[in-house]
C-alpha cells in the first residue's frame, strides 16, 4: 500500500520496508533508525505503547490515547510520534459522528483509540466488553458510558479480534444478533479478512453502511504518509493496493517504518519509506 503510494507520487527513492522488531531491543531499533536513513516509522502491536514512552515529544491524542502508530525522524535527531488510528477511523466514516450514539465492543487499545475519536468528534460513546469491568474503567478514564448489553446506536464498532479466524463464532462471541444489526446505521469492524467479516456481511444484508478495518487501515495509513512526505496521500491507489493484498493486517506483529534509500539496517524490521539523497 506504502509502495504503491511512493510510486504513484514519483517518490522512487523512497523505499518501505519491514523491520522486525523484538520487543527487547524495541527502542534500540528505533533510535537507530533515524541515522541509519528512515524518515518515519509505522509501528504495531505490541510496540505503540513503547513507542510513545521513547519519543521526545508527541501529539495531544496520542498522548491522551496512550499509544504512537506513527512515528516521525527529524534531522536533528528528535523523534516525534502520533497516533493516527484515531483520525483514520474519522476519515473512514466519511461524515461526522458528531450528537450520534456510538457503541464501542471491546476494551483493548483500538478500542482506547475509537472512544477517543468518536468522543472528540462529538459522538455519544457506550463502551462494551465481555469483562464488565474493563468497559466500566475505560469509561471513566475517557468520560463515557459502559454498557453491560447493546443496545441500539447509529454507530457500531468492533474493536475485539471476533471474527478474525473463526467467523462462525462472530455472534457467539459478541453481544448483538443478526436480527439486531437493523438497529445500527452503521456498522464497523477493524477485524478483516478475505472476503469480509460475517459480521459486516450480516450487516449489510440488513441494509447497514459498513466499514471495515482495511479502509481503516488505508486511511489511517494516508496520515502516515503525509507526515513523512508532507504530500497529499494518493488515497485511491493506497485503496486499490490494500485492496489487493498487498499490505499486511494492522497489527501484524512486524513493525513498520519508513526509510531513505541509503541503505538502512541490514536486517530487515518493520516497514519504511524516505528521501534519498535526491530528496
Amino acid at each position: 500500500m506504502q509502495r504503491a503510494a511512493l510510486a504513484e507520487l514519483g517518490l522512487r527513492d523512497w523505499h518501505y520496508q519491514l523491520l522486525p522488531a523484538p520487543p527487547d531491543i524495541f527502542g534500540e531499533i528505533v533510535r537507530g533508525l533515524g541515522p541509519a536513513g528512515f524518515c518515519g516509522a509505522n509501528v504495531t502491536i505490541p510496540h505503540k505503547e513503547a513507542a510513545l514512552a521513547l519519543a521526545d515529544a508527541a501529539t495531544d491524542r496520542a498522548r491522551a490515547i496512550g499509544a504512537a502508530n506513527t512515528l516521525v525522524f527529524h534531522e536533528d535527531g528528535a523523534i516525534h510520534a502520533d497516533n493516527t488510528d484515531a483520525p483514520g477511523l474519522i476519515a473512514a466514516l466519511g461524515a461526522s459522528p458528531a450528537g450520534r450514539e456510538a457503541l464501542v465492543l471491546g476494551a483493548g487499545g483500538s478500542a482506547r483509540a475509537v472512544i477517543w475519536a468518536l468522543r472528540e468528534a462529538g459522538a455519544h460513546v457506550a463502551v462494551w466488553n465481555r469483562t464488565a469491568e474493563r468497559a466500566q474503567a475505560l469509561a471513566r478514564e475517557f468520560g463515557v458510558a459502559s454498557a453491560a448489553i447493546s443496545a441500539p446506536a447509529d454507530i457500531l464498532v468492533n474493536c475485539t479480534s471476533v471474527g478474525l479466524r473463526n467467523s462462525s463464532s462472530t455472534f457467539k462471541d459478541l453481544p448483538v444478533s443478526p436480527e439486531s444489526l437493523d438497529t445500527y446505521a452503521t456498522v464497523v469492524d477493524l477485524v478483516y479478512r478475505d472476503g469480509g467479516t460475517e459480521l459486516l456481511h450480516e450487516a449489510s444484508r440488513r441494509g447497514c453502511a459498513v466499514i471495515d478495518g482495511l479502509e481503516i487501515l488505508v486511511q489511517q495509513g494516508a496520515l502516515s504518509l503525509e507526515a513523512w512526505t508532507g504530500l497529499p496521500a494518493p488515497i485511491a491507489v493506497m485503496r486499490e493496493a490494500a485492496r489487493r493484498g498487498s499490505q499486511r493486517p494492522p497489527d501484524d506483529p512486524r513493525d513498520p517504518s519508513p526509510q531513505r534509500s541509503q541503505p538502512g539496517p541490514s536486517d530487515p524490521g518493520g516497514a519504511g519509506a524516505g528521501p534519498g539523497d535526491a530528496g
